[in-house]
């Protein structure tokens, strides 16, 4: 018996269904969040793979709290604390898990979580499984925020945005921080999108607005996009972090995170801090590329492409790997509208970009 079948023929209909397909490498891709491109850089994963071959295991075996938190884990920790200007850290398995250790675990009975309406799916998920009571304010609207925020009583106010929106490429707006300064609340920003791509030092938005970090903000970061390796990390206060290894639910039962990967991330986060200038400016160039032939401001390096039609995002991504470009085709319910989803990458040639955008210009019409 098909159990699910009538769903799967809804999803269908709808242009929604999804499938798994193989990379194909020969490909120009612009659909993965390897921003920087050094998922395929060979220098970084032949340091990682030279520091985890010198030790005694190459895997954690047990969850960090057991036996599994190794040296590897709590170096980089430390190297992360001190790029980015927090007091302590703890490594995750996985950016949707560290939304979903952060929320489930800081919103206790008697608070309030006041979530950005476009916040990711993970923190949607964790929101529903939280004691305290959650307010979703409309996308990046202080001034809806602040309204909740003054009319609130909770025990504990605590606010979650992410630096740059995985869908929309917009960046949290600067009063979003004061807000939260203003009325007490804990901060979660999910960097997921913007660590390694804005900012003076490439750590992120807070240092994109250059703000000093405060003791209500909570940082969390993937390593699984500009940082080319997997996993993630929640910063904050040595007092938050204490709490989230005691209390959070991912950090406690699961296995901990892979040593090669970290190590990867590691060496990633240097060659980030070694060569931030450079890096800065091909963004830069990349955003320029865009505006111009697209017409597109781009805050980060995602560029977003509204057709608001499920079947037509199909076929112009069809259309386009014909011509040998991989791009996103993103549809409802991930987005409200259905869009064409760039990626310009930092390993992806000037001229291959132009070439990408101008293809796209002409297909859109």
């Amino acid at each position: 018996m098909e159990y699910y079948n009538n769903e799967l023929k809804a999803l269908k209909r709808s242009g929604r269904l999804r499938e798994r397909k193989l990379y194909d490498s020969k490909l120009l891709d612009m659909a993965s969040n390897d921003y920087l491109g050094f998922a395929s850089d060979k220098s970084l994963m032949q340091k990682a793979f030279d520091n985890i071959s010198q030790l005694p295991d190459h895997a954690p075996k047990a969850s960090l709290l057991v036996n599994g938190y190794h040296p590897i884990h709590q170096t980089f920790e430390k190297a992360l604390c001190q790029a980015n200007g927090f007091e302590a850290g703890v490594i995750v398995g996985s950016g949707f898990s560290a939304n979903i250790a952060m929320i489930e675990a800081l919103v206790r009975k008697g608070d309030t979580l006041f979530m950005d309406e476009l916040y990711h799916a993970s923190g949607q998920l964790a929101s529903k499984l939280v004691d305290g009571e959650v307010v979703v304010f409309k996308h990046n609207d202080e001034r809806h925020l602040e309204e909740l925020l003054k009319t609130s009583n909770s025990k504990r106010k605590i606010v979650a945005i992410e630096g740059i929106y995985s869908m929309d490429g917009d960046m949290a707006k600067k009063g979003l921080f004061t807000l939260a300064d203003k009325y007490d609340a804990l901060l979660i920003i999910d960097e997921a999108h913007s660590s390694g791509v804005i900012g003076k030092s490439l750590m992120g938005i807070l240092d994109f607005y250059d703000l000093p970090v405060r003791k209500n903000y909570i940082k969390m970061g993937t390593l699984g996009k500009a940082y080319g390796s997997f996993g993630a990390y929640i910063l904050a206060t040595e007092h938050i972090i204490e709490y989230l290894i005691n209390r959070a639910k991912p950090i406690v039962y699961a296995t901990a995170p892979s040593l090669f990967d970290t190590a990867l991330g590691w060496e990633a986060l240097k060659k980030i801090q070694r060569q931030a200038e450079s890096l800065s400016l091909e963004i830069k160039k990349r955003q320029d590329i865009v505006k111009e032939i697209l017409d597109v401001d781009v805050e980060g390096l995602i560029v977003p492409i509204v057709i608001d039609d499920n079947r037509k995002v199909l076929a112009i991504q069809e259309s386009l790997k014909e011509d040998g470009i991989l791009v996103g085709a993103i549809r409802q319910p991930t987005v409200s509208k259905a869009i064409i989803r760039l990626i310009a990458r930092l390993d992806i040639a000037v001229d291959d970009l132009k070439r990408a955008c101008y293809t796209i210009k002409k297909i859109k019409g």
